[in-house]
């Protein structure tokens, strides 16, 4: 539109003078994976979110695609402007992407993000890994890249378990001692028979790296599919992913990890469900922390040498042996933890514009799900294990290390 003398009126938003991000400093984001976790929690999260462009959505499932659709149109008020697509090897070559958010499955995490990284995007991804080889290989081709990465995981977030860990390493219970945390039960699901897929899947791509396996009709729900160790490492790394952070970050080892570990679990005989339905561990630390693992309503607790902090139940009300602990607080400058920092939406998109590490980076990552993958190792072998955090080894123990990776199936590829 003409203005006076020629010049051209620009709207107030392409200039970010009506509050918002103009155009220009938007981060045209793709979702891959649009699930219960990933079309209503990571969407919705991103679409409040200032910088933030959904231009493409891409998931196996046909409805789930037009469903995450319909979330963005109703959001933006815009029609036309996002691409679908179920191949997400397609929304990696589009141009028009600048990061992805991955809400797949376990056993696509890695995967999708080094092929994402590959094609230069940045990336969030939801936890945990499926194995600790490919984990460490995927904090290797995040440096290699430079890229900015972010773990999909809320926690350090979080009121309740930000305060819960900075008591811990300020002291306000004397010297940490032990650890105590309690996780959901795994589901017990029975056996299918086969059944004819579904329209509107794309089973072949759903399995991808894992191996082949009939299609049966309850397989793909998120509660299921985590249960089977083909695609994830049971309700054990899904809720240890949330406590078990909390808890190495309250022993200043979000870095490191366990030195020891021993295990036993309840695995259903002749079931769908393949992965410990209940477990029970115990893990020590090189500064001769324990930390035990039941399984039993979401709950921490951290003792120490003059006290205790913990609560019971996700993001149950904050409990100490006194008062006083609950009302103590720390100058920013001086806390042995750093400040709470925004959900992890924000957070990807400020360090997607600064290029500075993310709240939960790649090696942090790992190093939380090797504690759950240790774990699992000792279930399944039945015995204690020594691990050795710096090599990420077991010690001496050749059938332990066997099991830090597994082969994948690389014919997906062809589809």
């Amino acid at each position: 539109m003409a203005g006076v003398a020629g010049l051209s009126i620009v709207a107030p938003r392409v200039l970010g003078l009506d509050g918002k991000a103009p155009p220009s400093e938007k981060i045209r984001l793709g979702f891959i994976g649009l699930g219960i976790h990933g079309g209503s929690y990571n969407l919705p999260s991103f679409l409040q979110q200032d910088h933030a462009q959904v231009v493409a959505l891409c998931d196996v499932f046909k409805d789930r695609r037009e469903k995450a659709l319909q979330t963005v149109e109703a959001q933006t008020k815009q029609k036309g402007a996002v691409k679908l697509y179920e191949d997400f090897r397609q929304l990696l070559a589009d141009k028009n992407v600048d990061a992805v958010c991955i809400s797949t499955p376990d056993h696509w995490h890695v995967p999708i993000t080094m092929m994402a990284l590959d094609a230069g995007l940045d990336v969030m991804c939801e936890k945990p890994t499926l194995t600790i080889a490919e984990g460490r290989a995927l904090v290797e081709k995040v440096a290699a890249k430079k890229a900015v990465y972010q773990v999909g995981l809320e926690d350090r977030s979080l009121v309740h378990y930000h305060k819960l860990a900075e008591w811990c390493r300020n002291g306000a219970i004397g010297t940490l001692k032990t650890m105590r945390v309690w996780l959901p039960a795994g589901n017990n699901f029975a056996k299918e028979a086969p059944a004819p897929v579904p329209p509107g899947l794309n089973w072949a791509m759903w399995q991808g790296p894992a191996p082949e396996h009939p299609y049966t009709p309850t397989r793909t729900g998120a509660e299921q599919w985590r249960n089977i160790r083909m695609y994830a490492g049971g309700k054990f790394a899904d809720w240890g992913s949330h406590l078990l952070d909390t808890a190495q970050v309250a022993n200043f080892a979000e870095l490191s990890g366990p030195v020891e570990v021993e295990g036993t679990g309840e695995v259903p005989k002749d079931a769908m469900t393949t992965m410990p339905v209940k477990y029970s561990l115990k893990y020590r630390y090189a500064n001769g922390v324990e930390m035990f693992v039941e399984t039993g309503e979401p709950s921490l607790r951290f003792e120490g040498t003059s006290g205790w902090v913990g609560n019971k139940g996700w993001r149950g009300r904050l409990e100490a042996s006194s008062d006083e602990i609950l009302h103590t607080k720390y100058d920013p400058a001086k806390s042995k933890i750093w400040p709470r920092p925004p959900g992890e939406h924000r957070d990807f998109l400020d360090c997607v514009k600064s290029r500075k590490a993310t709240t939960y980076t790649a090696e942090m990552g790992q190093r939380l799900s090797s504690v759950m993958h240790i774990g699992n190792t000792s279930i399944w072998l039945g015995r204690k294990l020594a691990w050795d955090p710096k090599s990420e080894s077991f010690v001496n123990d050749e059938a332990a290390n066997k099991m830090r990776s597994r082969e994948s199936r690389g014919d997906w590829k062809k589809l």
